[in-house]
C-alpha cells in the first residue's frame, strides 16, 4: 500500500514482519531502525531488567561481527547507532547516508539474529548494568520516577524500573536473557521503519534478506496494566524535595487521548502554561515544574514534576492542586488555541528530522496498525475545544492520585489531606 502524498509505503513479510519508509527526496540520509512491541511489562518479576540487559549485549558480538566491528563498520561510514527500552517496547536504529542503507540494515538484522551471547561479555555487560543502575539511584531527580511508576502500578510489570534490579541483574544468566529473546522476538511485533532519501522496495529486499528467516509468531503475553495510585515518601538528605503527582490517565486510544496532550500543554508545557507561571514565576518556589502524559496500549498516566525546598512544598502542594481544579472548570478558549498550536507546531518541525519521521512511522505502526498522516493528527489536536479539556481534566482528579517524594519531606502534607485538597 503507497501514499504518494507523504511518500509512505508499507509491505508486509510473509514472517509478520512490516516494513515501513517515508521517502524524503532532498535529503542525503537515511534514519532506519527495528521496533519491537516488546518491554519491561512482558518481563516475570524474577527477570526484570532482562529486556535491558538483552538490548545491551546485542551490541556485544554476532557470529560474523565482534563488538569492535560493529562499532567499527557504522561509524566508518560517518553513521551511528543506538537502541533503547521501554516499557512497552525496544528500539535498534541507525543513521547513515543513502548510500549506506544495504549496511545499515544488515548490522541490525546481525545483532537481532546472530548475536552469540558471550559469557564473558555477559559478565563484563552486567556490571555497566550495575553502574548504570547505581547511576540512576544517585540521580534524585531520575529514580523519583521509578518510585512512581512502582506506586501508580504495585506489584505489576508495569510498575517495576526498566533498568531492573540490581541483585536480578547481578544473577542473569545467558540461558536467561536467550529464553527472553526466543520467546519475545518474532517477526509479527516487529516494524522496520525507515525515513530519509530512501527506496522502499530496495530497503524491503534487505530486510527480508536480513530478518526474513526471524519466526512468525511470538508467545509472549501481555500482563494488564492496574492504575492502583497511593503514595512513596522516601526521606533523604538533599537540598530539594522531588515531587510527583500523578492520576490514571488516557491511552493511545483514548477519545480524550488528543484532549490530554492539549492538557497537559496548557497546564505545565511550556513557559506560559499555568505551572511556570504561578509556580515559578509569581511565587518563585521552584526551579523546574512541569506536567506530561504517558500513553500505554491499555491506560495511561498524567504527571506533574517538581523540585522544591523543604520549606517551600507546604506552599507548592496546595497552589498545583488549586490550579489543577480550576482547569477542571475554568479554562479559556485563548489557553486552549495557544496549547493547540505549540503542539501543532511540535509536530509539524519534527517533520523535517529523517530520526523523527522514521520513530514516529513505528510508533504509530505498533499502537495503530497504519502510519498516521500528519494531516490527521493535526486536525483531532485541532478538534480539542474547552469542553473537552474540562471533561479530561475531570476525568483525571476522579482517579486515585499517586504521589512520589524524595528529599526532606517534613514538611510534605499527608496523603489524605492532598487527596481531599483534589476533592
Amino acid at each position: 500500500m503507497s501514499n504518494a502524498k507523504d511518500g509512505v509505503r508499507i509491505t508486509e513479510l510473509s514472517n509478520g514482519v512490516r516494513v515501513v519508509t517515508d521517502r524524503m527526496a532532498s535529503v542525503e540520509s537515511v534514519s532506519l531502525g527495528a521496533w519491537l512491541n516488546v518491554g519491561t511489562r512482558h518481563e516475570v518479576a524474577a527477570e526484570n531488567g532482562v529486556a535491558h540487559l538483552l538490548e545491551h549485549m546485542v551490541f556485544k558480538g554476532t557470529r560474523r561481527r565482534n563488538a569492535l566491528q560493529i562499532a567499527e563498520e557504522i561509524e566508518a561510514v560517518g553513521g551511528h547507532m543506538n537502541a533503547y527500552t521501554a516499557r512497552e517496547q525496544t528500539a535498534y536504529y541507525v543513521k547513515v547516508l543513502k548510500e549506506d542503507v544495504p549496511l545499515g540494515v544488515d548490522i541490525l538484522s546481525d545483532i537481532l539474529t546472530n548475536s552469540t551471547f558471550d559469557e564473558t561479555e555477559l559478565t563484563r555487560e552486567r556490571h555497566v548494568i550495575l553502574q548504570e543502575i547505581g547511576q540512576a539511584a544517585d540521580t534524585p531527580d531520575d529514580i523519583v520516577f521509578d518510585y512512581f511508576q512502582e506506586t501508580a502500578y504495585p506489584d505489576q510489570a508495569m510498575g517495576r524500573p526498566v533498568l531492573g534490579r540490581s541483585e536480578i541483574v547481578r544473577d542473569m544468566s545467558r540461558d536467561g536473557v536467550m529464553s527472553f529473546i526466543g520467546g519475545n522476538y518474532a517477526g509479527d511485533i516487529l516494524v522496520f521503519s525507515a525515513a530519509g532519501n530512501v527506496e522502499h522496495d530496495k530497503v524491503v529486499e534487505e530486510v527480508e534478506r536480513g530478518f526474513g528467516k526471524l519466526a512468525p509468531k511470538t508467545g509472549a503475553k501481555t500482563e494488564a496494566a492496574v492504575y492502583k495510585g497511593g503514595e512513596s515518601r522516601v526521606e533523604k538528605d538533599l537540598e530539594q524535595l522531588h515531587l510527583l503527582l500523578g492520576f490514571e490517565g488516557m491511552g493511545f486510544h483514548d477519545e480524550d487521548f488528543y484532549a490530554q496532550q492539549v492538557l497537559s500543554m496548557l497546564f505545565g508545557g511550556g513557559m506560559s502554561s499555568r505551572l511556570f507561571q504561578e509556580v515559578r514565576e509569581k511565587r518563585g518556589l521552584v526551579y523546574s515544574v512541569y506536567s506530561f502524559s504517558a500513553a500505554y496500549h491499555d491506560g495511561g498516566m498524567f504527571s506533574i514534576y517538581a523540585g522544591t525546598g523543604e520549606k517551600d512544598v507546604a506552599e507548592l502542594v496546595p497552589v498545583v492542586c488549586d490550579e489543577l481544579k480550576d482547569v477542571a472548570g475554568n479554562v479559556t478558549e485563548q489557553e486552549v488555541e495557544r496549547a493547540r498550536t505549540q503542539l501543532r507546531s511540535g509536530l509539524l518541525m519534527s517533520r523535517e528530522s529523517t530520526s523523527n519521521r522514521c520513530e514516529q512511522l513505528a510508533q504509530h505502526m505498533l499502537v495503530y496498525g497504519r502510519p498516521v498522516p500528519v494531516e490527521e493528527l493535526v486536525a483531532k489536536v485541532d478538534a480539542v475545544d474547552t469542553a473537552a479539556i474540562r471533561r479530561t481534566a475531570k476525568r483525571l482528579l476522579a482517579s486515585a492520585p499517586t504521589l512520589a517524594a524524595l528529599g526532606p519531606t517534613s514538611q510534605l502534607e499527608s496523603y489524605d489531606s492532598i487527596r481531599a485538597r483534589l476533592n
